[in-house]
């Protein structure tokens, strides 16, 4: 079977590699000046890099499109009439309900869909991690042919029966997750202070929420928006954060401490329920890892926006655990520092007593609330333009940072994940 890649990326080169690694003919293309480049890089390691796509299209039994969600429907539209007859076309956009449109759309009748989407970025190998695997227009035979090749990936494949069931997991595992670490970013940057300085943000779960936060904007701001933008289960949920954190925000201001006792208690009791678990995270592995140049006395901290999660997963009726089948390091995280504080009663005590009464800490609470609604706002007006320049504001403030953030995160996560 011969594989073509169209969007040779960061992903995309990440799947040619993998797929020639194992024994497949792996061709590739990519915008026209990039193709030299691409040519003496990927050349030495027998992948073919072609013209353009109608060339990748013509010749390949197994076509996977890795370009952006917002680009999928005019490149669809451009190589889709020169797909092999009875090849498999698969998408590795984050959000398919603008890829399977332009699947349907644009591809002759004769084509097989089986979708796919590896749930983490071009830094990590694909051996290990969590590839969805999505069946939309294929027979038995054919659909058994896909599997064949998506193992050579050597990931932990996750099926699943439609592309709209993957878009409302994503909506709560990527989508309000990225929203939720954005929104401390664009809070320290607006507040004008980094947050390994602030004893505020000293410890385990703040050591997790720095180097999440700083990972994400080390990456692209499109790969984010996208999953905002265009995911039509995104919207609803990334609505029901603003308006849950807004309400603790009004309870924490009155000091209305009945009130905001029983909201954190209803979230508690629907989503850790279940005392049997363990815990997704380990302290010890928390603590070591921090972005601060000397150690800090650690000082209570409000968690508000991880008080808001889990209050809007009660809201929205969402059980976290059951979307650990599409997780992400960044998901497992947050629902990780999450769950210690929830099953901390100690440290969730503390978090409460700060929220309500500790005045010392609410300008950064005022500055998270606004935050949130600035990302909220911009999800909610579909303003793709609007999200990639907010996203590089915050991403500048951190600038020199982020590769250690990026280096410290990646080994965090691997500890945490072992």
């Amino acid at each position: 079977m011969h594989i073509g890649i169209i969007g040779l990326g960061d992903m995309g080169k990440l799947y040619a590699l993998a797929f020639a690694k194992n024994g497949y003919k792996v061709c590739g293309t990519d915008v026209f000046h990039q193709l030299e480049e691409l040519k003496n890089e990927l050349s030495c390691q027998y992948i073919e890099v072609l013209p353009d796509g109608h060339e990748v299209s013509r010749k390949s039994d197994f076509i996977i499109y890795c370009v952006e969600a917002e680009k999928i429907d005019a490149v669809v539209s451009q190589f889709a009439k020169s797909t092999k007859y009875g090849a498999i076309v698969a998408g590795q956009t984050s959000v398919k309900h603008p890829e399977i449109a332009a699947f349907e759309k644009y591809l002759p009748a004769d084509a097989n869909i089986v979708t796919s989407h590896s749930l983490h970025g071009p830094g990590f190998s694909t051996e290990g991690q969590t590839l969805v695997v999505i069946r939309h227009r294929a027979t038995d035979e054919i659909y058994q042919k896909a599997l064949e090749v998506y193992k050579a990936l050597g990931s932990n494949i996750i099926e699943m029966d439609s592309y709209q069931q993957h878009d409302q997991i994503v909506a709560d595992t990527q989508a309000v997750t990225h929203m939720g670490f954005e929104s401390m970013g664009s809070a320290w940057k607006n507040a004008g202070f980094y947050p390994w300085d602030n004893p505020v943000y000293a410890g385990g779960i703040d050591n997790v929420k720095v180097l999440t936060t700083l990972r994400i904007f080390s990456y692209k701001s499109h790969i984010y928006a996208g999953l905002a933008i265009l995911n039509p289960y995104a919207q609803k949920q990334v609505r029901e954060y603003a308006k849950t954190e807004s309400e603790l925000f009004a309870l924490m201001i009155a000091e209305n401490e009945k009130a905001f006792r029983a909201k954190i208690d209803g979230a508690k009791d629907f989503v850790f329920s279940n005392d049997d678990k363990p815990l997704l995270l380990n302290s010890e592995v928390m603590d070591a890892f921090s972005m601060a140049d000397k150690a800090h006395n650690r000082k209570p901290n409000s968690h508000l926006s991880i008080l808001s999660m889990v209050c809007a997963w009660h809201a929205m009726g969402v059980n976290p655990y059951d979307n650990l089948i599409c997780q992400t390091p960044p998901f497992r995280l947050r629902l990780g520092i999450a769950e210690y504080l929830f099953k901390n009663e100690e440290l969730l005590e503390e978090t409460i007593q700060a929220a309500l009464f500790d005045k010392s800490i609410r300008k950064d609470d005022l500055e998270f609330h606004t935050a949130v609604h600035e990302w909220a706002s911009i999800i909610g007006y579909g303003d793709m333009k609007g999200y990639k320049a907010h996203f590089e504001a915050a991403k500048s403030f951190f600038d020199g940072r982020l590769e250690k953030a990026r280096t410290l995160s990646t080994e965090m996560i691997s500890k945490l994940i072992d």
